[in-house]
C-alpha cells in the first residue's frame, strides 16, 4: 500500500464530489493512485495511466479548469469521466453542449461496440448519471461504444486505444459494474499489477522509517484511536526503544479508556509508553466555558503545552510521529472548486512554531479503511482495530455547555451502557459511530411515586463509510428500550433517554 516508484495512476481533480471515491476504488483493485489538482500536474516515468475527474463546472464557463493539450498527448493511457471527458473531447475538437434532458441519477446504457474498457460486462447495466453537458459531436478519431436514453455518447474511446470517456460515474456504487470497468482500465489497459497491499505497505514504510529515524529519537501523542495506535505499532518495529509515545489523560475520556491503551501498548506490545495525568489542568481551564468552539481552543492548546514540556523531559528528541491520513491532505491542498469541500485539518501544519522537530507521517499516503487493514496486518486488537472515532476535544463537546467533573462522570456511565449493550446485542460493528450526549436540559419525570427533575441524555448512532455523509442508524426499537431501560435505572440523575435520527447533511455527527 505504500508509493512505489514503480507504477501508478494520478488522479487529477477538477473539484467533483466524487474524487476520493475514484481513489478509494482504484486503491481497492490493490493499485496505488494520487489525487492532484489539476493544476499542478507534473508528468513522471513511474505514472502508467491518468484519470481525470468529473466537476461542477461547465467546460464553456470562462473560469472552467483546463489542462493543458500536451497532456493528452503524452502517451499516457487516460479516462474521462464526465467533465473530464468533456474536455478532453473540446480540446481534442469535439463539440459539448448543455443537454435538453438532464441526467441525474439512475440511468442504463446500452453496449454499441467491443472495448477493452468494457470487457465482460454485459450489453446492458446500470449507471450513475450526474450532467448537464455532454459530447454533441465527436473528436476526430474517436466512437461511441455505448450510448443511455438521453445521450449517443454515454461512453466513447480513441481509436489509438490511448483515451476513454464515460459521461457517467462508475466510482460511485450505483453504478452496476463500475469496479470492473475501473479495473479494466488500471490493470488491463494501464498494465498495473496489484502489488498495494497491506504487507507491502508494512514492508517498504518500516524500512523507510529505519531509514529516516536512524538512531535518533522519536515521539507521538497516542490517543488509542486506530491512526494513532498504527502508527505507534509501524514506529516501534521500525525503531524499538527510540519511540516514545505519550498518552495525555486529559480528563475528557470515555470509562476505561485509560487502562486499556495502558494494557494494550505497555502490557502486550512492550511499547515505550508514558502515561501523563494533566486531568485537573484541563478541567481547571474548561471552568465556566460553555461556547463549542472555545472549549475545543482551550483543550487543544493545553494539549500542546502538555505535550511540549512532556517532550523536554526527554533530552534530545529530533523527530515528531502524526497519524496524518491522506484524506486530511486532499482537504488541505486540493482543488478549491466549488463544491469542494477544504478545511485545515489540525494535523496538516497544526504545529507550533517553537517545535523544531522534523515531522514524521507513515500513514500519509492512507485512506482509513487502510489504516485498519494495515492495522490488522501488524496484530493491533480488534477491540482498537474496530474502536468508533472519537472526537479530540474527547467528551467535552458531547457534555453540551459547561464542563465539569459531575457531568463527565454521568455521561461516562450513559455512554458506557449505550456501547455495552451494542456490543452485547452485535449491533456495535454494524454502525460507524455511537456516542451519548448530555444535554443543558432537565425534565419531569415519575420515579415510584416520586416527581422527578432529572438530566435528559441523548443517544447518536450513524452508519457512513468515511464520516463525510452520514445516517441515522436504524437500530431495532427493542434494542433501544433496554438501552432506556438501563440508562434511567441506573444512572442517577437521569429520568429520560432521546435517540437522534437525524442525518449528515445537513446536521453533524457530533452535537458540537
Amino acid at each position: 500500500m505504500r508509493k512505489t516508484t514503480r507504477e501508478k495512476i494520478v488522479i487529477l481533480d477538477f473539484g467533483s464530489q466524487y474524487t476520493q471515491l475514484i481513489a478509494r476504488g482504484v486503491r481497492e483493485l490493490k493499485v496505488y493512485c494520487e489525487i492532484v489538482p489539476y493544476d499542478r500536474f507534473e508528468l513522471h516515468s513511474e505514472i502508467k495511466g491518468l484519470i481525470f475527474s468529473g466537476g461542477p463546472a461547465s467546460v464553456h464557463d470562462s473560469d472552467a479548469p483546463r489542462v493543458d493539450k500536451a497532456i493528452l498527448e503524452s502517451g499516457l493511457p487516460i479516462l474521462g469521466i464526465c467533465y473530464g471527458l468533456q474536455l478532453a473531447g473540446l480540446l481534442l475538437g469535439g463539440r459539448v453542449a448543455k443537454s435538453e434532458k438532464r441526467e441525474y441519477g439512475p440511468a442504463e446504457i446500452t453496449l454499441k461496440s467491443s472495448s477493452r474498457l468494457f470487457e465482460s460486462l454485459p450489453k446492458r447495466s446500470r449507471v450513475w448519471m450526474s450532467h448537464g453537458d455532454h459530447l454533441t459531436r465527436l473528436p476526430p478519431g474517436f466512437r461511441s461504444i455505448a450510448r443511455s436514453g438521453n445521450i449517443d455518447y454515454a461512453a466513447v474511446e480513441s481509436e489509438d486505444g490511448l483515451f476513454y470517456g464515460l459521461q457517467f460515474h462508475p466510482e460511485v456504487k450505483h453504478t452496476e459494474y463500475g469496479k470492473k470497468i475501473l479495473g479494466n482500465f488500471v490493470h488491463n489497459i494501464c498494465g498495473c499489477r496489484p502489488t498495494w497491499t497491506p504487507a507491502s505497505f508494512v514492508r517498504r514504510t518500516v524500512s523507510d522509517l529505519k531509514e529516516q529515524i536512524g538512531n535518533q529519537k522519536v515521539i507521538l501523542a497516542l490517543s488509542g484511536g486506530v491512526d494513532s495506535s498504527v502508527c505507534a505499532l509501524l514506529l516501534h518495529r521500525a525503531v524499538g526503544e527510540k519511540l516514545v509515545a505519550i498518552f495525555i489523560d486529559n480528563g475528557l475520556l470515555r470509562s476505561g479508556e485509560k487502562e486499556e491503551v495502558i494494557e494494550t501498548f505497555r502490557g502486550k506490545t512492550g511499547l515505550n509508553l508514558r502515561v501523563v495525568d494533566a486531568s485537573k489542568d484541563f478541567l481547571e481551564r474548561l471552568k465556566g466555558v460553555a461556547e463549542p468552539e472555545e472549549k475545543r481552543r482551550i483543550i487543544g492548546h493545553a494539549f500542546i503545552e502538555v505535550f511540549e514540556r512532556e517532550a523536554k523531559k526527554l533530552g534530545r528528541v529530533k523527530f515528531l510521529a502524526q497519524g496524518t491520513l491522506y484524506p486530511d491532505l486532499i482537504e488541505s491542498t486540493s482543488f478549491k472548486g466549488p463544491s469542494a469541500v477544504i478545511k485545515s485539518h489540525h494535523n496538516v501544519g497544526g504545529l507550533p512554531e517553537s517545535f523544531s522537530l522534523r515531522l514524521v507521517e507513515p500513514l500519509k499516503e492512507l485512506f482509513k479503511d487502510e489504516v485498519r487493514l494495515v492495522g490488522k496486518r501488524l496484530g493491533l486488537p480488534k477491540a482498537i482495530l474496530g474502536r468508533h472515532p472519537f472526537p479530540g476535544p474527547g467528551l467535552a463537546v458531547r457534555v453540551l455547555g459547561e464542563v465539569t467533573e459531575q457531568k463527565l462522570r454521568l455521561l461516562r456511565q450513559v455512554d458506557s451502557i449505550f456501547i455495552q449493550e451494542l456490543k452485547r446485542n452485535r449491533a456495535y460493528d454494524q454502525v460507524w459511530q455511537a456516542f451519548a450526549v448530555l444535554l443543558p436540559a432537565k425534565s419531569v419525570g415519575v420515579m415510584g411515586d416520586e416527581r422527578t427533575y432529572e438530566n435528559v441524555v441523548a443517544l447518536r448512532a450513524v452508519t457512513s463509510s468515511d464520516g463525510m455523509t452520514a445516517d441515522w442508524a436504524r437500530l431495532p426499537h427493542e434494542l433501544l428500550s433496554g438501552i432506556s431501560s438501563r440508562i434511567i435505572n441506573e444512572v442517577q440523575g437521569v429520568n429520560r433517554v432521546v435517540f437522534d435520527i437525524s442525518s449528515k447533511p445537513p446536521a453533524t455527527i457530533e452535537w458540537e
